[in-house]
């Protein structure tokens, strides 16, 4: 007999934990902007990550790396002026956390206070251990993120499936159950074997958050441009595309130029 999933008029992290409990999947897009933070949020998202991947997506940035603090609370306030429902994740960029856990905390202070964001992501395991609880110290909740970490680019030089090795695999078990050791209310795990990443859900009772990572985790993470066809040079295997925006765009520019130069637009109407 099937039962009835819960409804939540506010997604928190007790509620995550609750979905996993249930069985009940939990979806996570990107935004970075109030406009389609509304109609992510109207949708109904249960997280809206506000990545460092607005980097790339926003700014055209190669990496990740670029994007500053001061950017991220500018896109983070973007995105909790838009929201009533979902749970707003907030990335601490690259140079804001890794080894130095007093600025990892008044980085993570600093998004909540003067963005609204309701948790923090950070990228690694036990490297960044002492960061992540001196921030958890501080009330602030924590989303880990394990496997392919894209502020490391440089030092793994490719975008590539991580923890393929039985050395890198058992280090990503191992990393994963400390974060949840230290308090961490959900994880995200990037590019990694499907079998591996099911382990790890199972082995977790905090939510793993896939992307890349297959259909045995408690949930998946897209990035929005990319899964609504807005940019189409980023073709990974793990990506469906709901729809094809780039050339719907495309196609509705170039007729807006074609009425304007044909002194079809504005018409009568469309003028006062």
């Amino acid at each position: 007999m099937s039962v009835a999933k819960k409804q939540y008029k506010r997604i928190t992290v007790k509620s995550l934990v609750e979905m996993k409990a249930n069985e009940e999947k939990i979806s996570m897009l990107t935004a970075y902007d109030y406009t389609m933070a509304k109609i992510v949020d109207r949708a109904g998202i249960d997280i809206i990550l506000v990545g460092d991947s607005a980097s790339n997506v926003m700014a055209g940035h190669e990496t990740t790396l670029p994007i500053t603090l001061d950017q991220m609370i500018y896109h983070a306030s973007s995105v909790i002026r838009a929201i009533e429902r979902c749970l707003v994740v907030v990335d601490l960029p690259f140079g804001t956390y890794q080894g130095n856990s007093r600025v990892a905390l008044e980085s993570s202070i600093r998004i909540m206070k003067e963005s609204g964001g309701h948790a923090v992501k950070l990228e690694g395991g036990s490297e960044i251990s002492e960061s992540i609880s001196r921030i958890l110290t501080a009330g602030i909740p924590v989303m880990g993120h394990l496997g392919l970490t894209p502020q490391s680019i440089y030092k793994f030089g490719t975008y590539t499936v991580r923890a393929k090795e039985e050395a890198e695999a058992k280090k990503l078990i191992d990393d994963a159950k400390l974060l949840e050791e230290l308090g961490c209310f959900a994880l995200v795990l990037e590019k990694v074997p499907a079998k591996l990443a099911e382990q790890i859900a199972k082995e977790l009772t905090i939510p793993v958050i896939g992307i890349g990572a297959g259909g045995g985790v408690d949930g998946q993470v897209l990035v929005t441009h990319d899964m609504l066809g807005m940019t189409h040079e980023f073709n990974p295997r793990f990506l469906r595309r709901y729809l094809d925006l780039y050339s719907e765009m495309t196609n509705a520019f170039e007729q807006y130029i074609t009425d304007v130069k044909s002194k079809d637009f504005p018409n009568e109407k469309e003028q006062y």
